[in-house]
């Protein structure tokens, strides 16, 4: 597509519901990571706007989408990277917006008259603190291929300033968005006992192993009615006292979980962003989190919920759950600071963005 016909299609495009194609290895169908999940209700948003939204992944539909999922399954090893030279394959010329949140890279010709990448997080910090050796060679490949697919976009979107250490010439931040249609808050329907939630795996970067052994060992000997409820599903069978794994949720069960909590921690050594973060603020719940680079951005640095070191991590919730004055300011925060998470906004910037007004 040459310059002057591309701009005239991105004329063409000012006033009319769009054609968007959105590329995502991952889908609340088939995989629990977050990155699924924001694509499935951003679609649905754009789709509620009167777009035309097709998905490309290798995950199955998912039930209640508003959007189509174009299904290419994938097998074998190095999944993520033979996707990418699938989608370099196919025809994307109908669409006006290609909008990648991966699996982009090799689509160096221009096919649509907007391609926008999103990146969600960096694979290199990931690299960092992810064990083996195997696992960390294929996160740099994957960092690699985040810098390759921010230059061969029109425009690249952050999630969150802290993530720009590898890519500094991306300077467009979107922040990953929350449906307060769902996690809307009600306090007619918190729990009567202390209750602590957790949203993650019980191993790697999200700690979740860590955070039961702390809620053992420091927060049931000073809060005996404490509880932890666990949102995961690589949990062993022999858990501490006070312990519930809950597994998959439904967003509906999922939301309901926010709403009864009295606390929410999740004390990752990585995150991007942290979209649980930004959930349970919705549903004006306390957030406590270990210093993390998404959970600095989305409680700006602490001034809209708890930072604390994992070390210190047993005692400030154990005083947490004893506070309620504390609770209630804590909780006010996260109501006002998940004003910025909303989805709506969020779809808002990016409509600009496919348009070539942002």
């Amino acid at each position: 597509m040459k310059r002057a016909e591309r701009a005239a299609a991105l004329a063409a495009m000012a006033d009319r519901p769009l054609r968007i194609a959105m590329i995502s290895y991952y889908l609340p169908s088939d995989s629990k990571i977050g990155v699924g999940y924001q694509v499935h209700a951003l679609a649905n948003e754009l789709a509620r706007r009167g777009h035309t939204v097709d998905v490309y992944s290798p995950c199955a539909p998912v039930e209640g989408a508003l959007y189509n999922v174009i299904q290419l399954p994938q097998t074998g090893g190095m999944r993520t990277f033979r996707f990418a030279f699938v989608m370099r394959r196919r025809d994307l010329s109908r669409y006006d917006v290609l909008h990648a949140h991966g699996e982009d890279y090799w689509m160096w010709r221009r096919r649509v008259p907007m391609h926008i990448r999103t990146l969600h997080g960096s694979c290199f910090e990931e690299a960092r603190r992810i064990r083996g050796l195997k696992e960390k060679l294929r996160m740099v490949m994957l960092g690699f291929s985040e810098v390759l697919a921010s230059i061969v976009a029109d425009r690249t979107a952050l999630i969150s300033p802290q993530t720009r250490r590898w890519t500094p010439w991306v300077s467009t931040v979107i922040p990953n968005g929350v449906d307060t249609r769902l996690f809307g808050p009600d306090e007619s329907a918190r729990s009567r006992a202390p209750t602590v939630l957790f949203v993650g795996t019980w191993r790697g970067r999200k700690r979740g192993a860590e955070l039961a052994r702390v809620f053992a060992e420091e927060v049931r000997p000073r809060v005996p009615d404490a509880t932890l409820r666990m949102v995961t599903q690589d949990a062993p069978s022999d858990l501490p006292d006070g312990v519930t794994v809950l597994g998959r949720l439904t967003d509906d069960e999922l939301a309901a979980e926010y709403r009864s909590a009295w606390v929410f921690c999740l004390p990752s050594s990585y995150e991007g962003f942290g979209i649980p973060y930004a959930e349970a603020m919705t549903a004006g719940l306390p957030v406590v989190a270990t210093p993390n680079q998404g959970a600095r951005f989305v409680t700006d640095d602490g001034c809209y919920g708890v930072l604390v070191p994992l070390a210190g991590l047993g005692g400030r919730l154990a005083s947490l759950l004893q506070d309620a004055a504390e609770r209630e300011r804590l909780s006010d925060a996260s109501r006002e600071r998940a004003q910025a998470f909303e989805l709506t906004t969020v779809a808002d910037c990016y409509e600009r963005l496919y348009r070539g007004d942002g």
